[in-house]
Parts: C-alpha cells; sequence; structure tokens
C-alpha cells in the first residue's frame, strides 16, 4: 500500500469523483469514479478505506441516497458497494463517528438531519431525525458522545447527545444562537475541543464558541470578519443572488498551523482567507487574502498544514498551494472535472 497522501475531488456538476496522489509537490491524478450523480459530499473511513457519499438520482423518480464505495490506495478508483435511498432530500453534509459504526447526515434541501448505524460498510436506516430550515453541516466530537448540528435557515446551532442506540437527545439548551441573518454554514472543531468555530455564508464572519467537554454545550463568545473589506461586498440575504448584487459568499472553513489559524472561502470574489486564532481561543480578522478557483465552494488543507488544495465550482481545475503561515504559493493547477465542490486528503 502506498504511504503518499491521496486527494478526492468531488466533480457535482460531472457526477464524478476524481483521486489524486500528491507526490514532489504536484498532484497526479490517477482515477476518475462516474455515475456519481450530483456528488456534492463525502467522507472515508481511513480503516477500511470505505468512502460514504451523497448522490442525487440518477434517474427520474430516483431519490437522493448515499453510497458506499471501497476505495484502491493504489490506482485510486473507487468501486461501488451498497446504496441507501434517502426520500425528502439529498445530503450536504457527511460525517462519521463512533470508530465508523455510525454516519451523521444533513440535508440542506430537505431540512432534516440524520444518523444511521454502519454495519460491514453498509449504511442502515436512519435510526433517528431532527428539522431545522436549512441544515449545511453536521460534525460529531471525537468521543462520539456529541453532535452538532448548522441550520443556515434558523441561524442557530442545534446541540446533541449521541445515545448507546444512536438517538439523538437533545442538550439542555437545545440551540445555541447565531448572530440574526448571519446565515451559519460550516464548522470546525479545534483539537482540545474546547473551542467550536462556524463560517457563516451572508455576513462573511467567523463564529467562535466555547465548548464545555463534559456537557458538550456550546456558549457563544464571539465574531471576527473573513472577508476582505477592499472588495467592499455588501451583507447577503437569504434567496439573493449573491453574485449579481455582489454580496458576500461564505462558504468551507478549515485550520492550518496547529489550530493556530483559521482558513476560510468567499464565492462572490473568488478568495482564500487566513484569520489567526490566539491562545486562549480567540479569532481575529482575516488579514491575509489569496485570490483562487472560481466560486471555491469547497477546499480542505493536509494534515500537517503543509498543503491546501482548492476547487472552484466555475472551474475544471484544482489549485495546489504549499502554505507559508497565512501565505500560499501556487504549485499547481490540475484539471478535475465540472462543478467540483468538495476536496479531502484521504
Amino acid at each position: 500500500m502506498s504511504s503518499t497522501p491521496l486527494v478526492l475531488v468531488a466533480n457535482g456538476g460531472d457526477g464524478s469523483i476524481s483521486s489524486f496522489r500528491l507526490v514532489d509537490r504536484a498532484l497526479e491524478r490517477l482515477a476518475v469514479t462516474e455515475g456519481l450523480t450530483g456528488t456534492s459530499t463525502f467522507v472515508l473511513d481511513p480503516e477500511r478505506d470505505i468512502l460514504y457519499a451523497g448522490v442525487k438520482g440518477s434517474v427520474a423518480g430516483q431519490p437522493a441516497g448515499i453510497l458506499s464505495l471501497d476505495l484502491d490506495r493504489e490506482t485510486g478508483a473507487l468501486t461501488p458497494r451498497t446504496r441507501l435511498d434517502l426520500v425528502g432530500g439529498g445530503m450536504n453534509y457527511l460525517a462519521l463517528t463512533r470508530d465508523g459504526s455510525a454516519l451523521l447526515g444533513v440535508s440542506y434541501g430537505g431540512g432534516f438531519g440524520i444518523i444511521c448505524p454502519i454495519i460491514d460498510g453498509v449504511v442502515g436506516e436512519p435510526v433517528s431525525r431532527i428539522e431545522f430550515a436549512n441544515l449545511h453541516s453536521v460534525l460529531p466530537s471525537a468521543d462520539g458522545r456529541f453532535a452538532y448540528f448548522v441550520s443556515l435557515g434558523d441561524d442557530l446551532i442545534a446541540q446533541y447527545a449521541i445515545g448507546d442506540d444512536l438517538q439523538l437527545l437533545p442538550l439542555d439548551p437545545p440551540t445555541v444562537a447565531a448572530p440574526q441573518g448571519s446565515g451559519p454554514r460550516h464548522l470546525v472543531l479545534n483539537e482540545a475541543e474546547d473551542a467550536v468555530y462556524v463560517l457563516t455564508e451572508f455576513s462573511g464572519e467567523i463564529l467562535h464558541y466555547a465548548r464545555d467537554a463534559e456537557s458538550g454545550v456550546l456558549t457563544y463568545v464571539g465574531a471576527a470578519d473573513a472577508v476582505n473589506p477592499a472588495h467592499e461586498l455588501g451583507r447577503s440575504v437569504f434567496g439573493a443572488d449573491p453574485m449579481a448584487n455582489h454580496y458576500i459568499w461564505g462558504a468551507d472553513l478549515h485550520f492550518s498551523d496547529g489550530g493556530r489559524r483559521l482558513w476560510s472561502s468567499e464565492r462572490t470574489e473568488s478568495t482564500l482567507s487566513a484569520a489567526s486564532v490566539a491562545q486562549d481561543g480567540t479569532v481575529s480578522a482575516a488579514t491575509s487574502f489569496s485570490v483562487t478557483e472560481p466560486q471555491p465552494r469547497g477546499f480542505v488543507v493536509s494534515p500537517d498544514g503543509a498543503w491546501l488544495v482548492a476547487s472552484g465550482e466555475r472551474s475544471q481545475t484544482v489549485s495546489l498551494y504549499a502554505v507559508n503561515g497565512d501565505q500560499l504559493e501556487l504549485l499547481q493547477q490540475v484539471e478535475t472535472g465540472g462543478g467540483a465542490n468538495w476536496v479531502r486528503f484521504v
């Protein structure tokens, strides 16, 4: 088995996932797995090399679903295993918990979140379901005791304990508010798991929440700007066209530098920004900005923080960067596919 890292890119427009190997400061394209209609999120179980991907129906009348696929690390090929049909909406974000024995997911269009058991790579029917408007992301705590669901439509983070039977049990309080109209979208937990950060789509801010590790409860601390003020972007509102109105259009959020820096993407001006995180968890306004792939819905930072790969929904390529503090050095642009929207190192 090769020890060099792979990069997987979901191409939502083409219904495919491209596989790359990172070698000598360059991405080598290995394979393209097709037949994954509308795929826009996936997560890999690294112990079993099984990928779980959210897809749309490929023929009229077929519902959206979750596919499980085997990853061949030598060739980069993905081989379908099983499919779980989902009535009511497709997945926008997937996350594994409990050592790969359970899968969390959210549906933006359907307004629901779920948790499903996994047995031998087969995703079972949801055992618990919650409902909030326009759920956009979900992440569990590392110990598998808690899950946090981000609702863009309701401007909140819903917080739950995960029972032994995978029931989602609301905490007290069951939700914590985001600033009204901010449109919370993607979240990350720091390594110590005493802080959660959320990028907002409409206001272009990084929200900081303190987290009690024992109870799992979040407490709002503050916010910092993540967009470039020189671009003079207006604050967006639900249902508006951000490109036509030159509004903020925040997308993705990831750590680097051992949690001391947060990178985020903004799609109207197609930028990546870097914000510093202090020792006490306080986040500062972003001060470094780099133009990247057009409409960067998804990007990722390598686990060692040395590399960043960005995709663009209006591009046929992904960009590989070397990360130097809050600066990015463009190393390569390589073809991937249409509508690229999700990237992960695996």
